[in-house]
């Protein structure tokens, strides 16, 4: 049976983690760390767990995710995307253990107009994503048995996220202005974390970086129609260009990620995100409605 650690427990890739992985109980252990349990900016308190606990994967899913509030906190974003990933991985190493980090496409400073594949140039436009960017690179250094996972635009039914932010805005406003001149390919964690469940249960040995999003292409804008249409909410939504809503943070105009690798390695079709939104809809309703 295989031991895995995850870090950031309460983030919504880590719950929906916990959702995946429940479902082979009978052949994974899993032990879930929050920050406050495992601060993997902490060097001591990483190489203590591990000193404690013998695990043979750890999922990295702690990260610093905001976007525009890392430009202000570059020092803490950065000793969690940065250092938090280099000590993991020195640990990893040091007790032979596989290192899975999701990182972003954030990487990327969206100049091309096609997909981006593993081996791209990378040059993150704002501290995010120079940070985790960082983080990769000290990852490969450091850590032979590691799966760099790349991924884009994470909503799911935990958390706070685009979804959950439109479906809230949506049934409170009478009309919402959403950028269109920014293309990527929004993700469902719940997939995302189907595939982390499938890089252990199979044991998969060929290391390296990965691309991972749901199928097809979608402006922020396309991706708000959407989610208004799958949740029948009628709202007057205005396409606009990111200059008429600055933000601290640059985004990557076009961040869409090739998954042609990921696909061929682990022999698999990923849903399209219009089909796993809709998915991720259900849930949403059907946890509401539970609360209620």
């Amino acid at each position: 049976m295989s031991k895995i650690l995850v870090t950031g427990a309460t983030g919504q890739l880590a719950k929906c983690i916990k959702d995946v992985f429940s479902e082979c109980a009978d052949t994974l252990s899993v032990v879930y760390r929050t920050s406050s349990e495992l601060d993997i900016t902490d060097v001591a308190t990483v190489f203590q767990e591990f000193k404690t606990t013998t695990y043979d994967y750890c999922i990295n899913t702690a990260a610093y995710t905001h976007v525009d509030g890392a430009e202000t906190n570059q020092e803490t974003a950065r000793s969690v995307n940065s250092e938090g990933a280099k000590h993991l991985a020195a640990a990893c190493a040091k007790n032979n253990v596989v290192l899975i980090h999701i990182s972003t496409d954030f990487v990327f400073d969206g100049s091309q107009s096609v997909p981006y594949i593993e081996e791209d140039a990378t040059h993150a436009l704002g501290v995010y994503g120079a940070t985790k960017l960082e983080g990769e690179k000290t990852i490969r250094s450091l850590c032979p048995k590691h799966f760099i996972i790349r991924t884009s635009w994470l909503y799911s039914e935990y958390g706070s996220n685009f979804l959950k932010s439109m479906l809230e805005y949506g049934r409170e406003e009478e009309s919402l202005s959403i950028v269109f001149d920014q293309v990527g390919s929004p993700t469902y964690a719940r997939d995302l974390a189907q595939i982390l469940s499938l890089f252990v249960v199979r044991e998969i040995d060929d290391y390296g970086t990965y691309h991972f999003s749901n199928e097809g292409v979608a402006s922020w804008y396309d991706f708000a129609q959407a989610i208004f249409e799958i949740n029948n909410i009628s709202v007057r939504l205005l396409p606009i260009r990111s200059e008429a809503y600055p933000l601290p943070a640059q985004r990557p105009h076009f961040s869409v990620l090739d998954k042609s690798k990921i696909k061929k390695v682990l022999q698999i079709e990923i849903p399209h995100w219009r089909d796993s939104l809709l998915r991720a809809s259900e849930t949403l309703a059907l946890k509401s409605k539970k609360s209620t």
